[in-house]
């Protein structure tokens, strides 16, 4: 498996227009690494929308999905720091989800991401998973300008803390389809192309379908945290 963990915390969100620069600045240097410091927290990718929306695409990979309900975490959740405190009122449409990750293919993760939210229409599950695993993933992965593709699936709902309370309450997500590459034209056509909004439909997917291609933008492990910081978790 090329993510590093189990399971993955995955959000989607939009930021007022006025505070994005100071969201890239909070987000790069103290958000994330105080996420990236807490036991079984492994990697933090933050992507921004090339088409669709929202404007954001944030993924933490974990060791697995109990470290998302973990008193550490659970811990810096209420206790906000200043900044964050600041910075949580301009948050817009938050969802936010804690999936295991159920099946990938292929290798790594390329610059350029197609990610799609969805879920099985009644009955269909089983329809769509085999579509998906069997012959969607498995196949078009391998396509020139692509890398890898993963499955996430809803595993635990996340819990109401403090920094929810002040930007408000978040959606859901059911599953979670990533398609990575690193050619700007394979993955945008994929948007297009086989995995049109249309072919989800086809193969078991309800109409509640949400899309997007997203450039990778800052990425960070554990291991580049500053041992200061890992201490404090």
């Amino acid at each position: 498996m090329s993510l590093l963990g189990e399971a993955a915390m995955v959000l989607w969100y939009d930021i007022a227009s006025d505070a994005i620069f100071e969201h890239d600045d909070w987000h790069t240097h103290e958000h994330l690494p105080e996420r990236v410091s807490i036991p079984g927290f492994v990697r933090a990718l933050r992507w921004v929308a090339q088409s669709g929306s929202p404007r954001y695409f944030v993924m933490y990979e974990v060791r697995d999905v109990g470290i998302l309900s973990s008193a550490p975490y659970l811990e810096r959740l209420n206790n906000p720091t200043p900044w964050t405190a600041k910075m949580m009122p301009s948050f817009r449409g938050m969802t936010r989800g804690f999936c295991d990750i159920t099946s990938s293919f292929g290798f790594g993760i390329g610059e350029m991401l197609y990610c799609v939210r969805l879920e099985p229409a009644p009955g269909k599950e089983v329809a769509l998973r085999e579509w998906l695993t069997q012959y969607a993933m498995p196949t078009i992965s391998l396509q020139p300008g692509l890398a890898s593709a993963y499955l996430l699936e809803a595993a635990a709902t996340p819990q109401m803390t403090a920094e929810q309370l002040i930007r408000g309450p978040d959606a859901g997500v059911t599953w979670v389809l990533l398609m990575t590459g690193y050619s700007p034209d394979s993955v945008m056509s994929l948007a297009q192309g086989e995995l049109r909004q249309e072919a989800f439909e086809e193969h078991g997917a309800s109409r509640n379908l949400s899309a997007g291609v997203y450039r990778l933008q800052f990425l960070l492990t554990n291991k580049e945290v500053p041992a200061a910081l890992r201490g404090a978790a």
